[in-house]
């Protein structure tokens, strides 16, 4: 736009504005640097030198980081627990029952001079945590097996072995029957019986009815009765027998109670593989370690544990149950920490505690990367190496572990994850399961199962 001015007759200033056309419109001049080459170098140089600066900064860092790892074995365990919870249920000591270990009311069924007072003649405390490398697998192959040839036992008077399945969360199928298999495999059938326990009938399952034919002697079924398991005990008809929770966790810890308590003997949990004769242990009444680091308020693991019938241990156990805060839902308050309550009473009274077995006997997955069972739904790896030069190979370190150290493997509860194909758990343990226990037809038409030794 351009605006002009005129002046009238009578001198007055007056404007008028019209549009400046394209053709009168001038850029106006515009000023444009030229770097010159000088100062292009220098930027150029001083922006290399940014860039190494910064990668040598980096890698400095990278190196204070990994350094001290390559220096020093870093050992970094964090877990909260609540102060109020930990003072109630661990660290306050409460008297032991005035009868459990009182002579004149221990059961006729328990010898407190064999069970308690007589020395052992099988060694299971190493004295140390057994954390380097394979001190705990090499300890477990001091303790050898009976050189007594089998002879029958009546099936009521054999050892016992006790499990359980709870049939309302899932099915007894093939994965459960591992357990079957590992101890027709590995345990003698003319002095050992397993007990499955359930909440309902299981009779009518195809492969448990299997077994049954096969070892009529050596297997049996039963249900959960509660209220009968639990005569003589505090917990009998207490409300604290119908506690129960969607994982099986609490009322499973009170069910290997209960059945150790009214028949006496070896307790297995269900997600196990048996892999040697567990009788050399048995002179012993033990829980198992939970792992080798010695957690504080979680030092013990009933997932394998043996006890006699109408056991002072148990009956103190219950003590402690029946006097002290319901369990929590999905925790292992009647498990682990009930058996941490009870060791320290036990000590607390001067009376020796039950035996504890080390944590590779029975659960060598939980200890340190480089000393730890292979992970069991892993592929094995290409090189077939496990730690310190042992290999994963039949012969190797890994077999020898599984045939003449270890007594179980526990697969804590992961029954969704398949075991790989040619993994370690098929072929040191799953294919020699089936290798040893070959069925046969007899004359008469009937099926037995014959253990290949």
């Amino acid at each position: 736009m351009r605006r002009s001015w005129v002046w009238d007759m009578w001198g007055t200033k007056t404007g008028t504005t019209r549009r400046r056309s394209n053709s009168e419109y001038h850029r106006l001049p515009s000023w444009r640097a030229v770097a010159s080459p000088r100062f292009t170098t220098n930027f150029i140089r001083s922006r290399t030198i940014s860039l190494r600066c910064k990668i040598f900064t980096l890698v400095l860092i990278i190196l204070l980081l990994i350094t001290p790892i390559l220096i020093w074995e870093p050992h970094i365990e964090i877990a909260f627990y609540n102060r109020g919870w930990v003072k109630e249920e661990v660290t306050d000591l409460f008297p032991i029952s005035a009868t459990c270990f009182n002579p004149q009311f221990i059961s006729p069924h328990y010898n407190a001079t064999a069970h308690i007072h007589t020395a052992k003649r099988v060694q299971v405390h190493a004295g140390l945590p057994l954390r380097l490398g394979m001190d705990c697998y090499n300890f477990a192959g001091t303790i050898q097996p009976s050189l007594q040839p089998p002879q029958y036992v009546p099936p009521e008077q054999r050892t016992h072995y006790h499990t359980y399945w709870r049939n309302d969360l899932a099915p007894f199928a093939e994965r459960q029957e591992w357990l079957l298999k590992s101890f027709f495999a590995t345990q003698n059938v003319e002095t050992s019986r397993l007990v499955l326990w359930s909440n309902g009938d299981l009779s009518g399952n195809e492969l448990i009815q299997k077994w049954l034919n096969w070892y009529p002697d050596a297997f049996v079924l039963k249900v959960v009765d509660y209220e009968q398991l639990a005569q003589g005990t505090e917990l009998a008809n207490s409300e604290l027998l119908r506690i129960k929770d969607t994982k099986a966790w609490v009322d499973g810890d009170l069910v290997r109670l209960l059945v150790l308590w009214a028949y006496g003997g070896v307790w297995v949990d269900m997600d196990s593989l048996l892999t040697r004769d567990l009788a050399p242990l048995l002179e012993h009444e033990f829980v198992t370690q939970w792992d080798c680091y010695d957690k504080l308020y979680v030092p013990f693991n009933g997932a394998l544990m043996n006890f006699h019938k109408h056991s002072p241990y148990l009956c103190e156990a219950f003590h402690i149950m029946i006097n002290s805060q319901p369990p929590r839902q999905g925790t292992t308050d009647w498990g682990a920490t009930l058996y941490l309550k009870l060791w320290r009473r036990l000590v607390s009274a001067s009376i020796q505690p039950f035996s504890v077995l080390p944590w590779c006997f029975s659960d060598g997955r939980s200890c340190r990367l480089d000393n730890r069972l292979p992970d069991p739904f892993v592929p094995d790896p290409r090189n077939k190496k496990w730690t310190s030069g042992l290999t994963t190979e039949e012969g190797g370190g890994l077999d020898r572990v599984l045939k003449s150290q270890v007594f179980s493997v526990h697969l804590h509860n992961q029954w969704d994850k398949p075991f790989p194909k040619a993994g370690w758990v098929e072929r040191l343990l799953l294919k020699r399961f089936d290798q040893k226990l070959q069925p046969l037809t007899l004359p008469s038409g009937r099926r037995q199962v014959r253990r290949v030794l």
